[in-house]
């Protein structure tokens, strides 16, 4: 039986509750969400359960070693939350070239900045939770010692991960890597038990200590060693200095909407910025070639910005403000003419995040997002402890000049973006697409399918996805419609069908009727997506 086999178009309609919802790419941390609800949580609690599940059930996309971003809408206000962690203090450009690369190396020891996943639990239950942390980390670690069945689209990526690390990943720092996630010498199949006990003790810990013992006590002190031995950077010191960062959300008003993101150093104001150069070119319209090579181009001009400019604020050429002013969309907008433009082209990775929006009957909604980057990340697994350390640090520049160039404690251009959307001051619920560099595009086009056509959520994921990849290339789904790929191939744009929609970012969505209250959640159909209501 071929559990990726689907011959037949489907569906999925729009899921509805009152009390409480949880949208995210695995059923089971779906439900551990919901689980956390019943039990006297609200909706911040279950985003913490789910995402901590999620490290258990979608290690694919994610772990407790990665980084982490929030927006939380409590008390009629929306509060960002950025958890991402710096480059170890002793990591330089010159220390990376004196190891022998001309850039940042995506695997490994080098790339592995300071995990954020662990302060960023702690951080949302100690300011908006109801229950400890002992408490909202019980389901996570039920299935880390239990075990569950994978799901298809995580088998998938699995097995794909496995059949490329097992001839890269030859020397003895990558070793863990194996013990924890191919036990018995492969990849566990699609419907196979696979558990970790480490993982389990990791995230009781954790629990425990309030996330301390990842940075003071004794999880730290394994990683130290572990980086030690292998001649990495991260040390106890970095850990024990981190701290997550509550910043201003920032936004733009999108035709009576207002979208928000997290400021840099994150790239939500690359959707932003696209969102402003597209308003500017006129009305939308339904399956339009005209609007599909706007909205394309549109894009091309913010990520070509954002790449140049977007970092840690205080290193950044260029303000926040003016890149989101009135006068500088109008400016990029006003280049867009009627063939494809040929931008400077850069190669855009691929992504490894999980997504997730809770909201519960009080009126709480959160827009969570954490990653290891790039699947599993670096590669590299503390022994005995289930922690995947993120490969972050990969999106440096070791040119001098370039405003992203590594520093140590500087922390790097992060993909991983949280989105939220209200209008006239009231919510009205969060959204995200996670999957690297398809993120800011993915957000863009949620937005546009919500506001310009109305759809409803499970349609506004549903709408065939495009994504730039460099220079004039297009990618587009499958379903993506012909007619249309061949009117924007006559524009010039180089149009390239996928196999497949895994490439185009996973999506979840939570609307809130602000009238009655009732809640209405969309989730991905290019994963395992699951929407649990309550």
């Amino acid at each position: 039986m071929d559990y990726l086999q689907h011959p037949f178009d489907a569906k999925r309609h729009t899921a509805f509750s009152k009390k409480g919802m949880v949208a995210t790419s695995q059923p089971l941390a779906a439900q551990a969400g919901i689980e956390v609800m019943r039990n006297g949580g609200n909706a911040i609690d279950a985003a913490i359960a789910t995402a901590a599940a999620l490290t258990v059930v979608e290690p694919t996309s994610n772990g407790i070693g990665g980084d982490a971003f929030a927006l939380v809408w409590v008390k009629d206000k929306l509060h960002g939350l950025n958890s991402s962690g710096p480059a170890p203090k002793s990591i330089s450009v010159e220390a990376v070239k004196a190891l022998g690369h001309d850039k940042m190396p995506v695997h490994g020891v080098v790339p592995v900045t300071v995990p954020g996943v662990p302060a960023a639990w702690a951080e949302l239950s100690k300011k908006f939770g109801k229950l400890p942390l002992s408490e909202t980390l019980k389901p996570a670690i039920r299935y880390a010692e239990e075990g569950y069945p994978l799901t298809p689209i995580l088998g998938k990526y699995w097995k794909l991960a496995y059949d490329k690390f097992k001839t890269s990943f030859t020397t003895e720092e990558y070793q863990s890597w194996f013990d924890t996630f191919a036990p018995n010498g492969k990849a566990p199949e699609i419907g196979e038990m696979w558990s970790s006990p480490g993982h389990a003790s990791t995230l009781k810990a954790i629990a425990e200590t309030e996330g301390r013992s990842f940075y003071e006590g004794e999880l730290a002190d394994k990683i130290d060693a572990f980086m030690k031995q292998h001649n990495g950077f991260l040390a106890k010191e970095d850990l024990a200095a981190f701290k997550p960062e509550w910043v201003d959300p920032v936004s733009t008003n999108y035709r009576g909407y207002d979208v928000w993101e997290i400021p840099p150093n994150g790239q939500g104001m690359v959707a932003l910025m696209a969102l402003n150069i597209f308003k500017n070119l006129g009305e939308p319209k339904w399956q339009s070639a005209e609007t599909y090579h706007e909205q394309i181009e549109a894009m091309k001009l913010a990520f070509t910005d954002g790449k140049e400019f977007i970092t840690e604020p205080e290193a950044m050429p260029v303000s926040v403000e003016h890149l989101l002013s009135d006068d500088y969309a109008k400016q990029r907008a006003g280049t867009i003419g009627s063939a494809a433009s040929d931008p400077v082209p850069y190669e855009l990775p691929k992504g490894g995040t999980v997504y997730l929006a809770a909201a519960d009957e009080e009126g709480n909604m959160i827009s969570y997002i954490q990653s290891n980057y790039m699947g599993f990340g670096s590669g590299i697994v503390i022994p005995g402890t289930g922690i995947g350390l993120q490969n972050r640090g990969a999106d440096f520049s070791l040119e001098a000049q370039h405003p992203n160039v590594l520093k140590g404690g500087k922390r790097t251009y992060h993909t991983i973006i949280p989105g939220f959307l209200t209008k006239e001051g009231k919510a009205v619920g969060p959204f995200g697409v996670m999957g690297g560099y398809m993120q800011p595009q993915g957000h863009f086009q949620v937005v546009t399918n919500t506001v310009d056509y109305l759809l409803n959520p499970q349609a506004a994921l549903d709408m065939p996805r495009w994504q730039w990849m460099e220079g004039k290339t297009i990618l587009v789904e499958p379903n993506f419609p012909n007619y249309l790929a061949q009117a924007l191939a006559r524009k010039g744009h180089a149009i390239q069908v996928a196999t497949d929609g895994g490439a185009f970012g996973r999506g979840q969505i939570i609307w809130r009727n602000p009238e009655t209250g009732v809640l209405a959640g969309g989730t991905e159909s290019r994963t395992d997506g699951s929407v649990a209501a309550w």
